[in-house]
Parts: structure tokens; C-alpha cells; sequence
């Protein structure tokens, strides 16, 4: 790859707009169904301004100087859009003890207590994202790091945010004894002697999260930093952001000291849906850096903490359906209001029963509301009845999907809801097919921030433990073009941004990925080979190797 400068004749009218960068002699997947392959992109400031054949880019090139990059061959696609993220968690959690793929209990506690050594008495360790799958399934314990860590509260969750552990300094600051209540919604784990073993799920979690220290807004600002520095290195441009009004401050922030390399839309709580009806009225709805009116929900837990709302038991805990976290009734007054004031509804449904309860309400809804282009979407959408798929497409309800998570959850799925309902588990392309509009995502830093590693999940679904050649349930493979459609195009569309972001074409916003193989030629089990070489945001290379 390397940079060159042209020079060139040109007509006065294509003068207008002045090309200011140009990527030439490269493979070009554009997005775009009427012109979807090319050769060469150009760009005029933050837009592209032609996509075409090399020769025709460089009739465009002008008297101006204009900064070339000659792609020698590599696979140019539109920025990635990851649809589903904790950006500014994920940038905490790059500077926090790293537990993601300890294999041991041993291992796990060392960590944590190495971490704990390097830090200061009194600091919280918090981040983790254990998983305890890897070393068969049993929870960890408060005792298990309690000597280790006697002067930092300890606060490690599971790599999918519904349980955590807690150490004896952090459930004492949370005020969480053996006479501690559960709450609805929520668990808290206890030994055969009644007292908490540290591990909380769900709602349980709430009275520690009220305890935790507040970051600065150095330290936001810093964690906001190193999440668009680690994104931008995977090729991503946009991301959907799920948090709350402290994040938003912080993006807000960024944006208006023009410090963002990263798009965002920002997601907050279903329930302060009065809160955000207001603020956009005020406000607005942001810029093409930074946008909101979205609210994001939870109707229930996850599988791998056993919290998922299911209508038939867990295989292996029969008396276990999981959970709502709050009443059908309370989900529908909240998303009935505030699909009312316009507002863009966002919710979080895992199992079979928490989905089918969704799209009711969706349906329910919309009937009463009345037409619009509302784009619910459900993010997850992971086990579903078979009679739900064809709802998504017949509702106009976005499947928001994280692909990465069908070839981890598969190492050990069946054995939680056993085989028949793993059949329309991840239903990737039957969702597809029955006409829904897919966006893919992470769930960063439940997986990994990497849309090539997404891309690979869903086209081949090689569980992680290689136990599966073939692909765990097969038949709801994708095409490499389906998944890149749904990491490009289907998350412009999940956040009505699809008239200027997702595709290659002029006019749109220069939002672009350079790789250093193509996706759409080699052998699928090389997928995760392929590197981002280059990411460009506006017309700015923010990224390059």
C-alpha cells in the first residue's frame, strides 16, 4: 500500500467538489445493489464523491493535489457499523484485570489478586468478564479471592453483564447480608449455609451498582479514547452505544471538542423515556457524529446465567424457566409511551418466551399507535418458537444480532435447553429469509469488538471449541455477503441512518474498512486471518497498519 499524489485534467463542473482523497487498484464490495463491486473510491472532505473503475476515479482526480492510496489488491468495504456495544465499559475495561479466557478457578483468582497488587489500597477492581464455562460450569466464590484482595472491593462480572461476583469488602459497601431479600427480577446466590457467595444476577446487582465509584471525567474521557482507538483497529465507524445519560455527557462532550473518530448512537434507558422525550425536544436529535432518541430495555437475563425468561423449563435445572425482569404490563406502558412521543424502542430479549412477549407488545402497539416507521428492533433475538421467526419480517421488527455469540453460547447451549430448541437458536438466515432486516453487532465486551470475527461466526458457526467443522445448527448459515450486508447496510437502516452510511456510493458519508484479504474469495475457515489495514472515518484515515 503506499500513498501517491495526482494531478489531472478537469471539467469546471467537477470543480464543485474538490477530491481530497482517492483509494485506487483495490477490490471494492460498495454495499450498494446497483453498483456493488468497483475499483476505486473517491472522496471529497467527509463524502465520497464517485465510486467507479480506476480510470474513471482518476479522470475525476483534479489540478489539486489530492492524497491517493493504492490499495495494491485489498478488500475495501463501507466502515463497519457495530450495532450493539458498552463502548465506553469496554474502554474501562481495557485497563482492568482481564479474566475473559481464564480456564481455572486457580487462574481466575490469580488474576484478580496479581491486579489487585499493582493497584493502590481502597481501588475498586471492577471489569473481568469471566466466563465459568471454561472450567465446567461451577460459579466462582467470594472465598475464592477474599484472601487476596483484603484491601480492594471486588466487582467482576460475567462476560455477559447478568451476574458478577463480589468479594466480602464489596458486598459489605453494598450493604448485602444473608438477610438480604431477593428482589423480583433478580438472584442472589448463597451456599448451603445461607449466606451469599458474591455471585449476584441481574436486578440483584442494583444495590452495588449504587455503591460504585463514579469515574472522573478524565477517566471517562480516556476510556472514551481507547474505545474508538480499539474499534477503529477493527475497522468499525459506528456504533450503537447501550447505556445511560452519564455516557451520553461524555459523547456529548467529545463531540463538541470535535474529538470523535468514532460515530455513535446513543441508546438510554427504556424507562426515562419522559426524560429523553424532553431532551430531544430541547435538544434535538444530534449530528452525524453523535445521535440519539433511542431507548434501550431489558425483558430478561441471559442463558449463560440462567436468567433468560424461557416457557419450558432449562434442561438441566427442570424447576428454572428464568425471568422477566419487570411485569408484561410494565413493558408495554413503557414502550407504548414512548413509541407515542416518537422515540426509537430498543429492547434486549434472550430467551423464547421474554422474545414472544416482545413482538406482542410490538404488534400491540403498533396497532394502537397507529403506521409509521418505528423500526422496533430486539437486540439479541437468540432463542426463538419457530411461529415467532416470520413475525420479525411480517412486523417490521429489526433482529439486532451478535453472530459472534452462536459459536461461543453453542459450546454448551444444548445442555442448558437441550436439542430441539437449539434449532431456531441464532436463527440467522430463516430470520433472513422470512424478510427481516438484519443489523449485526458484538455486545462488546461481551465478545470481542471484531466484525471479521462476526463475519466468520456467521458463515461457518465453528463453535469456539472446535467442536463443530461443520457449524453448530448449519442450516442458518449466512453468506459472507449477507453478513457483511448486515454489519454495513442493516445497521444504517437499525438506526435510520441508511441514506448516508452502510454503502459505498456518492454522496454518502466516507466511512470506509480496507482489509488485507477479501472477505468474498477466500476460503471461509481463513476469515479470521484477514487484518484491517486502513479505517477511514469522514474523509480521515483514523486507522492504519
Amino acid at each position: 500500500m503506499g500513498l501517491l499524489a495526482f494531478g489531472g485534467c478537469q471539467d469546471t463542473s467537477d470543480r464543485i467538489e474538490q477530491p481530497t482523497l482517492a483509494i485506487v487498484n483495490a477490490a471494492v464490495w460498495t454495499g450498494d445493489p446497483d453498483n456493488p463491486s468497483a475499483e476505486a473510491v473517491l472522496i471529497s472532505k467527509d463524502r465520497i464523491l464517485a465510486v467507479g473503475t480506476n480510470e474513471e476515479i482518476r479522470a475525476r482526480i483534479g489540478d489539486a493535489e489530492v492524497e491517493v492510496v493504492d490499495a495494491a489488491g485489498q478488500f475495501v468495504t463501507p466502515g463497519f457499523i457495530d450495532s450493539h456495544v458498552h463502548f465506553l465499559d469496554g474502554g474501562f475495561k481495557l485497563a482492568s484485570v482481564q479474566l475473559r479466557d481464564a480456564a481455572t478457578p486457580q487462574e481466575f483468582a490469580r488474576r484478580i489478586g496479581a491486579f489487585a497488587a499493582t493497584v493502590p489500597p481502597g481501588t475498586w477492581i471492577m471489569g473481568g468478564d469471566w466466563d465459568h464455562q471454561l472450567w465446567g460450569g461451577e460459579l466462582p466464590h467470594r472465598g475464592m479471592i477474599d484472601e487476596l484482595t483484603p484491601q480492594h472491593p471486588v466487582w467482576v462480572y460475567r462476560l455477559d453483564g447478568h451476574m458478577a461476583l463480589a468479594n466480602s469488602l464489596a458486598l459489605e459497601a453494598a450493604g448485602i447480608t444473608r438477610d438480604t431479600e431477593d428482589v423480583p427480577g433478580g438472584t442472589i446466590e448463597r451456599d448451603g449455609n445461607g449466606e451469599p457467595t458474591g455471585v449476584l444476577k441481574d436486578n440483584a446487582m442494583n444495590p452495588m451498582l449504587e455503591v460504585l465509584p463514579p469515574p472522573s471525567d478524565d477517566e471517562y474521557d480516556r476510556a472514551l479514547a481507547a474505545a474508538m482507538s480499539h474499534v477503529a483497529a477493527h475497522g468499525v465507524t459506528t456504533v450503537h452505544q447501550m447505556a445511560g445519560w452519564d455516557s451520553l455527557e461524555v459523547l456529548r462532550r467529545a463531540r463538541d471538542r470535535e474529538s470523535l473518530k468514532t460515530r455513535l448512537y446513543a441508546a438510554v434507558p427504556l424507562s426515562d423515556w419522559e426524560r429523553l422525550r424532553d431532551y430531544v425536544a430541547r435538544e434535538g436529535r444530534g449530528d452525524e457524529w453523535l445521535s440519539f432518541g433511542a431507548l434501550k430495555g431489558l425483558v430478561d437475563g441471559s442463558l449463560g446465567s440462567h436468567t433468560a425468561a424461557f416457557h419450558d423449563p432449562f434442561d438441566d435445572q427442570p424447576s428454572d424457566r428464568g425471568l422477566l425482569l419487570e411485569t408484561e404490563e410494565q413493558y408495554y406502558e413503557w414502550i407504548a409511551a414512548a413509541d407515542e412521543a416518537k422515540l426509537h424502542v430498543i429492547v434486549h430479549a434472550i430467551g423464547d418466551r421474554a422474545n414472544q412477549v416482545l413482538l406482542d407488545i410490538f404488534e400491540r402497539v403498533a396497532r394502537e399507535n397507529g403506521l409509521r416507521d418505528r423500526r422496533f428492533r430486539i437486540e439479541h433475538a437468540q432463542h426463538l418458537r419457530p411461529e415467532d421467526i416470520a413475525r420479525f419480517g411480517e412486523l417490521d421488527v429489526v433482529p439486532s444480532m451478535q453472530p459472534y455469540h452462536a459459536i461461543d453460547d453453542g459450546r454448551w447451549a444444548e445442555s442448558y435447553i437441550g436439542p430441539k430448541r437449539v434449532e431456531t437458536t441464532y436463527a440467522f438466515k430463516s430470520l433472513i429469509d422470512a424478510g427481516a432486516r438484519m443489523a449485526f453487532g458484538s455486545d462488546w465486551t461481551v465478545a470481542p469488538a471484531s466484525p471479521i470475527d462476526g463475519i466468520y461466526a456467521a458463515v461457518t458457526r465453528r463453535t469456539l471449541d472446535n467442536a463443530n467443522p461443520d457449524g453448530w445448527v448449519p442450516e442458518q448459515k449466512l453468506t459472507v455477503e449477507q453478513a457483511l450486508t448486515a454489519y454495513t447496510v442493516g445497521g444504517a437502516f437499525a438506526s435510520f441512518e441508511e441514506d448516508r452510511k452502510g454503502m459505498l456510493r456518492a454522496g454518502y458519508l466516507a466511512d470506509i474498512a480496507m482489509l488485507d484479504r477479501n472477505l468474498m474469495s477466500i476460503p471461509t475457515e481463513q476469515i479470521p486471518e484477514a487484518t484491517v489495514t486502513m479505517t477511514i472515518v469522514g474523509g480521515t484515515i483514523v486507522h492504519q497498519r
